[in-house]
């Protein structure tokens, strides 16, 4: 067998890492969130989107950490099938609910922030339509984990699953250039640095980096209940085999 790399190869390490990381992480989200809150709303209205810009503030860092989640819950699945390590497994089902969380707040918000702009809750834009599927593929690999009763079996289906939908997180990152899309293109990576003023650039970058801490803090805590939970279960397994 492959030997793993150090860190997946030994829970008990990440169990002592993620055990100051998490509250770290957390207690830098709620910081970088209130201060960018702050300012994102008490920025000027924008001359075309008036106050409705805000949501942006809460929406394009939502659709940021969905597909990056959906990047990490790859990475994991691939390693699980590669390494055959609890650890992945783990990291890739920890992933899982907290992708489709983020996916489902960047659908709700982008409709709220469409309705003004655009006139109408919901289009079959190109984006919107690829970011749908994505939300779909976080419930089907949380609902094939949880329909077959062998875990192995269930690890390695959802795994195959999940490496397939990365096929579209190109379709929805291009999806804008490849289309006919309503949705507007990246404002922050762009040839030429970020097409806004600072008063939105700041504090539309606290909250990036707010999302992505909360989503640190979460992910770790939650790999860690999963690897508590594995490890009770094979302890009643061996009592019971006593």
């Amino acid at each position: 067998m492959i030997p793993a790399p150090a860190f997946l190869a030994n829970p008990e390490r990440f169990m002592a890492f993620s055990r100051w990381a998490a509250p770290l992480f957390g207690a830098l989200a709620m910081g970088l969130a209130g201060v960018g809150l702050y300012l994102g709303f008490t920025a000027p209205e924008d001359y075309q989107q008036g106050q409705t810009v805000r949501i942006m503030f809460i929406h394009v860092p939502a659709a940021q950490m969905a597909m990056f989640i959906y990047a990490c819950l790859g990475v994991a699945s691939l390693l699980s099938l590669i390494f055959r390590h609890t650890l992945a497994d783990a990291a890739a089902q920890a992933a899982a609910p907290l992708g489709a969380a983020f996916t489902f707040l960047a659908l709700v918000t982008g409709s709220l922030w469409g309705r003004p702009m655009w006139g109408t809750w919901w289009v079959w834009d190109p984006r919107l339509v690829s970011v749908l599927v994505m939300f779909l593929i976080y419930l089907a690999y949380m609902a094939l984990r949880a329909s077959l009763d062998d875990e192995a079996k269930a690890a390695r289906a959802a795994a195959i699953l999940a490496l397939v939908g990365l096929v579209n997180l190109p379709i929805i990152h291009f999806s804008v250039e490849w289309w006919n899309s309503l949705h507007q293109g990246s404002s922050l990576f762009r040839k030429g640095g970020p097409a806004m003023p600072p008063v939105f650039l700041i504090p539309l970058l606290l909250m990036s980096l707010a999302y992505m801490a909360a989503f640190g803090s979460l992910w770790l805590v939650r790999i860690r209940g999963e690897l508590w939970r594995r490890r009770a279960e094979a302890a009643q397994l061996r009592a019971a085999r006593a």
